[in-house]
Parts: structure tokens; C-alpha cells; sequence
């Protein structure tokens, strides 16, 4: 059972971060530095519980973060053909590290995906009915998002952990290739599906005020409501580049190049809302905290 006296008063908080190569684990060093949290990156590889143990045992810290995961790269397809290494770091490694947390009465908190939905006769596109914490996924359209499914059904079984479905991140660095924004910007053609999306520079913070309130379960992880791919590159035009343009294509015309499907989905995020009420909507949010400060062009007079 995990200790109430975690990040409590006579606790400093200290923080073990898996992840120190990746986008959210890096981010997560510098939110820790900005408010004087003592936080130090795990060197053990997920899937070795041995180095996992040695990791606590040397740091002992009073909370881990798991932000380390396999994506792929250029994209999701990779996995498709690289199983073994998915399953070994998005299953093992993940499992692992909760059992050894457990273990030593440690709260996880698991940076996870929200990549496992898909919009269905019960949740119809356009809608405003997202999928919520407790419905089964149903998307397993690619290998990665199938390996993220398994673990999550099965980390269910650890009170000790608490996981955050994450959706197509976005943050403020519009120099980041792994940025939705940044991604989609790129692209020759892209399809234009409202989803729900995760606002990092929000977020993360809200993640670490997670960690200290000792919160466990799972948390639709993304800004409330709902933007289109056209939405996003609209903002991006105005705030950013004015000659900016772009083409759309359907899911038909996707599906010839790329190797997997990918999920598109809104999550319903009333119990994330009601634990922080002054979350924005996603519109909202990617103005103040991705436009705004990104801004390229005049402000209207």
C-alpha cells in the first residue's frame, strides 16, 4: 500500500523521472528546477528490475515518473515492425517499474496514452460525448497503441499508480519535431478530425500537483473539449506565418501512406476538471499558452 507521507510536509519532495532523452521527461526536469523540486533521472532500463531497485535505493525518492516508453520514430509506425523492442519497454519495462514502486510503497506517475479510442456509434465524431476513465479501449488499430492498451488493463490492478492518457501533445516549442503543431505543419496533407489534445505546458505542471496530492488511478490527461487539424493550422496562420497554407486529404487517401491507422477520439475529462477546475479548454489553452507567446504577426488593432 503506498505511504501517506509522501510529499507530505515533513517529506521534501524528491522525484525519480524515467525518461531523461524524451520530450515530457526533459520538460519535467526543468518544471521541477523552476519550483526548487529535487528530482534525479533514473540510469536503470525499465524492463531490469535489479536497476530499478538500485535506482530507488541510491535516489529514494518519495514519487517516480514514467515518461520513458517506446513511440517510434519517425512515428508509430515503427512499431509495426519492431515488436519485440515495443512490448519490451511499453509492457515489461512499465509493469516493472509499477511492481517495483509497489514494492517499495512508492506513488508512479505513468505517462500514458489516450491513442487506445476511436470514435463509435456510442461516442460519434462531433458529438461532445467523450470516452471516459473507466470504458474499455477500442481502438487497436496500430501496434502501439495495442501494447499501450494491454499495460494500461493491467496496471488498473496497482494502487499505486496513477496514469495519465496523454493525446497528441502540444507545447509551446514550436521547434520541436515530436510537437503535434511542429508535425503537423510539416505535413504536405492532413486530415482534418476534431481530437482531444494534451497542452504540455499546462499540464505538466498540473501532473506534478498530481504527484504531491498523492493521486492514483487513471486520468483522461488532455485540455477539455475538442480542435481540429484545420483549427490548430488556422491559429498557426494567424498567430504565426499569414502565408501559410495547406491541403486536406480523407482517411482513404491517409491510410495509402501510412502503415497504421491512427486513433482519433475525444476523452471525457469531468474527473481531471472537477480535480482542477481552473483547467482551459483546449482552444483556449493553445492561444495562451502555445500562440500567444509564439506570436509572429501585428496584433490587430
Amino acid at each position: 500500500m503506498v505511504s501517506q507521507s509522501n510529499g507530505s510536509p515533513a517529506t521534501p519532495l524528491k522525484f525519480l523521472i524515467y525518461g531523461r532523452t524524451g520530450w515530457i521527461g526533459g520538460l519535467l526536469g526543468k518544471i521541477c528546477e523552476s519550483q526548487g523540486i529535487t528530482y534525479t533521472y533514473g540510469s536503470g532500463r525499465l524492463e531490469s528490475r535489479d536497476t530499478l531497485i538500485a535506482d530507488i535505493t541510491t535516489v529514494n525518492p518519495t514519487h517516480v515518473f514514467n515518461a520513458a516508453g517506446v513511440t517510434g520514430r519517425p512515428n508509430v509506425d515503427w512499431c509495426e515492425s519492431h515488436k519485440v523492442e515495443t512490448i519490451r519497454t511499453n509492457v515489461v519495462g512499465t509493469l516493472t517499474l509499477a511492481d517495483v514502486c509497489r514494492e517499495k510503497g512508492l506513488v508512479l506517475i505513468n505517462y500514458a496514452t489516450g491513442c487506445i479510442f476511436e470514435y463509435d456509434s456510442e461516442h460519434p465524431l462531433g458529438s461532445g460525448i467523450g470516452f471516459k476513465e473507466e470504458d474499455a479501449p477500442n481502438f487497436t488499430g496500430s501496434y502501439y497503441s495495442k501494447t499501450k492498451a494491454m499495460v494500461e488493463e493491467l496496471l488498473k490492478n496497482y494502487d499505486n499508480v496513477c496514469t495519465l492518457r496523454v493525446r497528441m501533445p502540444i507545447s509551446s516549442d514550436l521547434t520541436n519535431p515530436r510537437n503535434f503543431i511542429t508535425k503537423i505543419s510539416r505535413y504536405e496533407k492532413v486530415v482534418n478530425i476534431p481530437n482531444s489534445m494534451t497542452i504540455l505546458d499546462e499540464l505538466l505542471p498540473i501532473s506534478i500537483e498530481m504527484a504531491k496530492r498523492n493521486l492514483t488511478g487513471i486520468y483522461n490527461f488532455t485540455n477539455p473539449g475538442c480542435v481540429s487539424h484545420n483549427e490548430v493550422l488556422e491559429l498557426y496562420r494567424e498567430y504565426i506565418d499569414p502565408t501559410y497554407t495547406w491541403k486536406n486529404f480523407n482517411l482513404e487517401e491517409q491510410a495509402k501512406v501510412i502503415v497504421a491507422p491512427r486513433s482519433n477520439n475525444e476523452l471525457d475529462t469531468t474527473k481531471l476538471k472537477t480535480e482542477f477546475p481552473e483547467l482551459l479548454s483546449i482552444k483556449e489553452s493553445l492561444v495562451k499558452y502555445v500562440f500567444e507567446p509564439n506570436r509572429k504577426t501585428p496584433v490587430a488593432a
